[in-house]
């Protein structure tokens, strides 16, 4: 007989044993779990292993769409061509033309919480304020809706609301302190322009336009500049770089279960109130289609980017800068910059760390760190080796790019872009940076422009050693590759191009072929 198939009927004592266990089994009660922990447990992991999944899923597709756009210049394959909308890689990358005005002068509508009138803004007002300046000064008739302006003397440049031609025109609300937002009277103030003359397009940053409002403008885009499942990802690197005797944060669990993770699930409801979604790289698209689940039409990639003017490769600068803070010119010294908010999500407890290993190996390595914050005072436990400078204006944050060999940017924070990163590279500079998706996937793409590392002391302690031991020499030519790619992508005059194509085709479909 088959030993596979055959049946044998069972014996006295497998039956017993049989009972005994379902006896056993009906005796021992589990006990019932929390069901709210439970859940709340399971939405965590799954996006936690979940995103990961996608994203490789998406890698071939993406990876298409990008090779179609960078292999225009190649003989052998055509300029890509079709509906932007359907187009997943960044507008960016497609030609338009700067020298040639706008087919159609639009009047746009920006919804914007603050309007840069201080010497150093926040990265949106900073990208809010480069983008519409960009934007006016192509001929479009700008609306800035936004909070009151703080009465600094940087306010009294703002041009008056009959100038516009070059700059956009200004509408702060009242009934509230300066910088402090109140989305319905700012709503009130465009409806009062819009019943003038309609607006051709509207434009959010972020969450300034709430969604159940933005539902009733059909004409409206909004940037995204940071999503809550990102934030969820900061949360979980923040609390790696933990020391193996330090207590985890007592409000760790209660802000993740209570509050980041319901909030991706309310986002993922309500931003499809929005008409068209901007993200601002490429992983954050991902994200918005795969996990969002926005329809892929209505988002479309669109690179933060940085004025092409400001930030210049200058030897004069680089050779003033590092006079003036006494450090060495000569090619065996290597000098790294940081620049930001000196606190904790920025990355600065794995530089320093790092930097503290890094200069009892190597004597000629400085650190310049631009900005101000907590970590300053610890920064200069370190001596003579590192120079702190306080926050800089634009004008500084020149000389301060020019004067180093490498900038570094730990931050522990996947959410957004930073702008940064796009600035040291247009200066010609190489990056080192935290091995997130969307720096990853739009900033370092290539090898040539710099090391990525896992966001803790040991990864950033080793690429610092193989950049050191790289020399001078050879981080200048890859600063040379950065300013050549920098200066495709991440300009101010990209950008700008590509959104005044975007609300181009949300005026008129017509516009939205390309070329």
């Amino acid at each position: 007989m088959n030993p596979l198939i055959e049946q044998t009927e069972p014996t006295q004592q497998q039956i017993v044993k049989k009972k005994e266990k379902t006896t056993m089994a009906s005796q021992t009660k589990l006990k019932k779990p929390n069901s709210h922990f439970s859940l709340c447990t399971f939405l965590f992991f799954t996006v936690l292993f979940t995103i990961p999944a996608l994203f490789l899923l998406r890698t071939s597709s993406c990876s298409s769409s990008t090779a179609a756009v960078s292999s225009s210049s190649d003989t052998n394959q055509p300029p890509w061509s079709g509906d932007l909308q359907a187009a997943q890689f960044a507008w960016n990358r497609l030609d338009f033309s700067l020298t040639n005005p706008p087919p159609k002068t639009l009047k746009l509508a920006v919804f914007s919480r603050k309007w840069p009138t201080g010497p150093n803004p926040g990265g949106m007002e900073r990208h809010a304020f480069t983008l519409y300046t960009a934007l006016a000064r192509r001929g479009h008739r700008v609306h800035v809706f936004t909070s009151p302006l703080d009465q600094s003397p940087e306010t009294n440049k703002i041009p008056p609301v009959s100038d516009q031609i070059l700059y956009p025109i200004i509408h702060s609300h009242g009934d509230a302190e300066p910088g402090k937002w109140r989305y319905n009277k700012a709503w009130e103030l465009y409806q009062e322009e819009n019943k003038k003359e309609p607006f051709d397009a509207v434009h959010s940053e972020s969450v300034a336009l709430p969604h159940w409002i933005a539902r009733e403008v059909p004409n409206l885009a909004v940037s995204w500049h940071g999503i809550a499942l990102e934030s969820l990802q900061s949360s979980i690197y923040q609390d790696l770089i933990r020391k193996p005797d330090e207590p985890r944060s007592q409000g760790f669990n209660a802000s993740l279960y209570g509050a980041v993770i319901p909030k991706i699930l309310d986002e993922i409801r309500f931003f499809h109130n929005y008409a068209h979604h901007i993200a601002i790289s490429d992983s954050c698209g991902e994200m918005l289609r795969d996990v969002y689940q926005i329809p892929e039409k209505r988002v479309h990639v669109i690179l933060n980017g940085v004025d092409e003017n400001g930030f210049t490769s200058d030897k004069k600068l680089r050779s003033l800068f590092r006079s003036k803070l006494g450090l060495p010119e000569n090619s065996s010294a290597i000098v790294l910059g940081a620049a930001g908010r000196l606190v904790k999500d920025k990355g600065h407890p794995l530089l320093f760390e790092a930097f503290s290993k890094l200069i009892r190996t190597y004597s000629n390595v400085y650190l310049v760190v631009a900005g101000s914050g907590p970590w300053e005072q610890r920064y200069k436990e370190l001596g003579e080796k590192v120079s702190i400078l306080g926050s800089l204006n634009p004008n500084e944050l020149k000389g301060f790019y020019n004067g180093i060999d490498l900038f570094v940017n730990p931050t522990l924070r996947p959410q957004g872009l930073d702008l940064t990163l796009m600035e040291a590279m247009l200066s010609g500079k190489p990056v080192m940076a935290s091995r997130y998706a969307s720096i990853k996937r739009t900033i370092v793409v290539n090898d040539e422009f710099g090391f990525m590392f896992a966001p803790n002391v040991e990864a950033l302690t080793a690429v610092m050693e193989v950049a050191v031991a790289e020399g001078a020499e050879r981080l200048a030519e890859r600063g040379r590759k950065c300013k050549e790619y920098a200066a495709e992508m991440f300009t101010a005059s990209k950008m700008a191009l590509a959104y005044e194509r975007l609300f181009l085709c949300i005026n008129d479909q017509k516009f939205c072929i390309y070329p």
